[in-house]
């Protein structure tokens, strides 16, 4: 049976076609349970002590989150999700510590709204034609700059470019800087054994986890700016048991071959939508990720397609609008974003209902 066969086989029916896993992915039927059982437990036997009870499940999620992101040393956090994780980073940062954040020019617009929040100050990281951070420019921009903090989105939310992640933590660490790698699009989707000093992610998206809760990794070098109360607030456990039981789930398929299969899906999305007249496909067929954006050529109303699609196929995307990525974005993209049981027959589906649009 193949991988995308098991994938689809645990899961409750689809009642359409979903390509939107880079929002919000379909949970297993174990995952389902885990979190409907927790919630019975706690009825049955108080939230505390049935958060207490599930000590084995969240110490295993966490191992899981440390292996899967190739960070052993790292204390693991639940959060609600990735926004709530880099308020925490970045609220943590030492009052007298500097405050110049270097990013790529497509970081999402809700960051930069986060770093704004906390006093940071965005620079841009050098790229190519294409986005992709260019390695040899950011060496020698890291050495030439006073940088405080280097902050990498590996994965854009507008866009399927993988970035070189590694490379750049590497290279951040060679300097000297803390770097912290927002995996939100990532985790679950590529590989993410990067060695930043931070990580995080939301856990609906690739990993196939709850709504509402979210992981942050942390290593020694920047356990500091976790406050001491961190772990010990009102939180939804019952989705920090259905993460746990998630990321084990996705351990246990194998992150290489999911990874492959993603990457697959991706190839196959962006041939089939390439023959589309109206739309233009934004990444390269073989970009290694499941993320594929098509923007109008002329005047096509993106969050109107997208309203259409549902209403009209039951087929499920995503229009990201440019505060998605306010300083790279010129007009909305259409993310198409299936998981590892996707088809092409629901690509085709896709690109036959995208077929008649015109120009307004």
């Amino acid at each position: 049976m193949s991988l995308g066969d098991q994938w689809r086989q645990v899961r409750p029916p689809v009642l359409g076609v979903h390509l939107d896993s880079a929002a919000c992915s379909r949970q297993s039927l174990e995952t389902i349970r885990a979190v409907a059982q927790h919630a019975e437990h706690e009825a049955q036997i108080g939230g505390y002590v049935a958060q207490e009870a599930a000590t084995p499940v969240l110490d295993a999620g966490r191992a899981a989150v440390r292996q899967l992101t190739g960070m052993p040393e790292a204390q693991v956090q639940f959060t609600t999700g990735a926004a709530d994780a880099l308020r925490t980073l970045l609220q943590g940062w030492p009052a007298d510590a500097g405050r110049t954040i270097a990013c790529l020019p497509g970081e999402f617009g809700p960051n930069l709204m986060l770093m704004h929040h906390f006093g940071f100050t965005p620079v841009w990281l050098p790229v190519d034609g294409d986005g992709r951070a260019d390695l040899e420019g950011i060496e020698v921009f890291l050495r030439r700059e006073k940088i405080d903090l280097v902050h990498v989105t590996a994965l854009g939310s507008h866009r399927g470019t993988v970035q070189p992640a590694a490379e750049m933590v590497a290279m951040a660490r060679a300097a000297g800087i803390p770097v912290v790698v927002d995996s939100a699009q990532a985790l679950g989707h590529i590989d993410c054994t990067h060695g930043a000093d931070a990580m995080y992610a939301p856990s609906r998206k690739w990993l196939a986890g709850p709504r509402g809760v979210g992981v942050l990794a942390i290593n020694p070098s920047l356990a500091h700016l976790i406050p001491q109360w961190a772990g010990h607030v009102e939180a939804h456990v019952a989705g920090w048991v259905g993460l746990s039981v998630a990321v084990g789930r996705h351990l246990a398929a194998g992150p290489e071959q999911v990874q492959g299969a993603l990457a697959e899906r991706g190839r196959s999305a962006r041939k089939i939508l390439g023959e589309l007249k109206d739309w233009r496909v934004v990444e390269a067929v073989d970009e290694p990720s499941a993320i594929t954006t098509i923007e109008p050529v002329g005047d096509i109303d993106v969050v109107a397609v997208r309203a259409g699609l549902i209403e009209e196929h039951a087929i499920v995307t995503t229009a990201a609008e440019t505060m998605r990525a306010p300083f790279v974005m010129t007009k909305p993209v259409l993310r198409i974003s299936p998981h590892v049981d996707g088809t092409d027959e629901e690509l085709e589906l896709l690109a036959k209902a995208l077929a008649p649009l015109r120009r307004a």
